[in-house]
């Protein structure tokens, strides 16, 4: 069922919304002139048909002749959540990507970012010109935080509460479309992040339409979506025309399904499992792929099994537990769900099976955690270091540039980016970003702006010392959250991205890297000397890396050295302003060697 409004040609526009409990409803026009048309009941839809409409014509729906709310499926709301929605004509757009096929995605290096923090405009349109420095660092793939329409101006958009309009401060659907265009003829793909688990508080009037939440359930975030309970057929179709309308409208990649653990279902057939068939069935019709890509804390293989395997059928998730088990190595943090990681096996674990809590007991959760993973192929698994949760969900926001020494910066580089899995960085981090990035909102309801406020402290009270979290209403917290480019271009912050440059395009051009493969694969821990040993292969290229994680320089690891290896990378070498490799150019079966504290070091042997 199409829902919204829906421009045709010469002044004639449908409009349809789900109402199933209502006695009439109307449309309210606002331009020309305003007028009051009463739509046709068909089912559990009202509709009309009209053949005097212009793109840009403002307009309400009016319920049982009292309530007058914005379309639920608005394409543009330019004056906010509370005003009026706005007909938009989307085939007018002149795409220049009728060729473009998309990324593969195990090719695909992802780069994430907040469209307002990106740049100092905090535009769509800002963005493109930064295009040619991600393109020339390697980056082939963007995923953008969420842009439905939020309250205000400046917002992480997991408060949205119009999944179908595109945030006027950003620059709307216009801005969208000519951002994705530019990316497309760049060779570069666009992933958008959506939320379905739940709606903002501030501006959603989805309730006065009709049941689309439950009362069965309850997320962290308010009230969950009514994906299993009665009416929850047209709740499904809402959030899967949603997605469609992504792919179709705007020429959107793939989606990031935004914690799907925070989707309620006890269905036979889950929402998940029908979305997947659905965009499954919109790419055979396309002849291309469209990519689902989950984040969930649940370690549940079966959300990226494949469908005749009993499994949702997702392309991929992010996976969390590499991070954890990297990022206590880095900083030796054990806070929260810290505890349960900060041994060199569990990264050995991740980087040969996905999950490090595959069904054992937790002791942040008190309970066992996870299932098997072993099996899940490499391209289905998304790592990073750092990213908009991982930093922005710390009460001061702080980046590994504020926790980790230059050392050990490039370490986190060359773990992810020599993984096996498909690697994403968060904006900034490629150079070694040194501004925070803090929650923020900009609402208007004074009462939700405390509400905040009174659970940003709680959630953080006992946890981060002494103090209140950053006020997340306040504009300063914004500001400091944007990104400062200059940097990029002085010292260690120039020499780091040239380390992930030359990462890049080691991985695209290395066989036994280039192919995400999890099960060509050996790793050796050493857990006393906090040294770990990897080694890849693919035909007749492999690799051998090296990962100190220890604040010494380690003599002797004889891990893998069974035949001749010729060094490509060593982080600590000064090149990459390190204190000097103590690393021979190649070596042989016997050979002891010294790893630099906080360092890897690349060898390959091609046959």
């Amino acid at each position: 069922m199409r829902i919204g409004a829906h421009y045709l040609d010469n002044g004639w526009c449908e409009f349809a919304v789900w109402a199933p409990f209502a006695e009439r409803v109307s449309l309210i026009l606002y331009s020309p002139d305003e007028r009051t048309v009463a739509m046709q009941k068909e089912g559990e839809y009202w509709k009309t048909a009209l053949d005097t409409v212009s793109p840009g014509t403002r307009y309400r729906y009016q319920i049982d002749r009292q309530t007058e709310r914005a379309d639920p499926a608005s394409s543009y709301q330019p004056e906010g959540v509370h005003e009026a929605s706005q007909v938009i004509n989307h085939s007018a757009f002149a795409w220049s990507d009728t060729d473009w096929k998309g990324n593969g995605l195990p090719e695909l290096i992802l780069y994430e970012i907040h469209v307002g923090a990106f740049t100092q405009e905090g535009t769509f349109e800002a963005i493109i010109p930064r295009l040619d420095s991600l393109k020339q660092l390697g980056i082939n793939a963007i995923e953008i935080m969420p842009v439905a329409q939020f309250p205000g101006e400046r917002n992480w958009g997991y408060d949205g509460v119009y999944p179908f309009a595109v945030q006027n401060s950003y620059g709307g659907p216009e801005g969208l479309k000519k951002f994705v265009n530019e990316c497309h003829r760049k060779g570069i793909s666009v992933v958008l992040d959506v939320v379905y688990n739940h709606l903002g508080p501030e501006g959603n009037y989805l309730r006065d339409f009709g049941p689309y939440f439950s009362d069965s359930y309850r997320t962290p975030w308010g009230e969950a979506v009514n994906f299993d309970g009665p009416y929850s057929d047209e709740v499904r179709n809402f959030f899967i025309e949603n997605a469609l309308s992504w792919f179709q409208h705007y020429h959107i990649d793939g989606l990031r399904l935004d914690a799907i653990h925070g989707i309620y279902d006890m269905s036979a057939q889950p929402f998940l499992l029908e979305l997947s068939e659905r965009v499954r069935e919109f790419s055979r019709q396309n002849g291309r792929a469209y990519y689902l890509i989950a984040e969930s804390d649940l370690n549940d293989a079966r959300v990226i099994r494949p469908h005749e395997r009993g499994g949702f059928g997702l392309d991929a998730s992010w996976n969390d537990d590499f991070h954890h088990a990297l990022h206590t190595l880095l900083t030796e943090e054990k806070d929260l769900y810290y505890r349960d990681f900060g041994r060199i096996r569990d990264l050995g674990k991740s980087l040969t099976e996905g999950y490090v809590y595959s069904g054992q007991y937790s002791a942040f959760r008190k309970r066992k955690h996870g299932n098997d993973s072993s099996d899940i192929p490499a391209d289905r698994f998304v790592v990073f270091a750092q990213n908009h949760d991982q930093t922005g969900n710390r009460m001061k926001g702080e980046r590994l540039s504020s926790l980790v020494s230059f050392e050990a910066l490039k370490l986190s580089a060359g773990s992810v980016m020599l993984s096996p899995y498909i690697p994403l960085l968060f904006m900034g981090e490629e150079y070694g970003e040194t501004s925070p990035f803090l929650y923020f909102i900009s609402h208007t309801d004074q009462g939700l702006v405390d509400a905040v406020r009174r659970g940003r402290k709680e959630e953080f009270k006992g946890y981060y010392g002494q103090g209140d979290p950053p006020d997340p209403q306040a504009v300063e917290s914004f500001e400091r959250s944007c990104l400062k480019w200059h940097l990029q271009d002085e010292q260690h912050h120039r020499t780091l991205r040239e380390l992930y440059a030359e990462l890049i395009q080691l991985r695209k051009t290395i066989p036994a890297l280039a192919i995400l493969d999890n099960t060509a694969l050996r790793v050796i821990s050493d857990e006393q000397q906090k040294i770990l040993a990897m080694k890849r292969w693919r035909d007749g290229s492999r690799i051998l890396v090296f990962f100190n994680f220890s604040k010494d320089d380690v003599y002797g690891p004889t891990l893998f050295l069974d035949e001749p290896w010729k060094k490509t990378l060593d982080s600590s070498d000064q090149r990459w302003s390190g204190p000097g490799t103590l690393l021979p150019a190649s070596i042989q079966p016997g050979d002891e060697v010294t790893v630099r504290a906080e360092s890897f070091a690349l060898f390959i042997n091609e046959r």
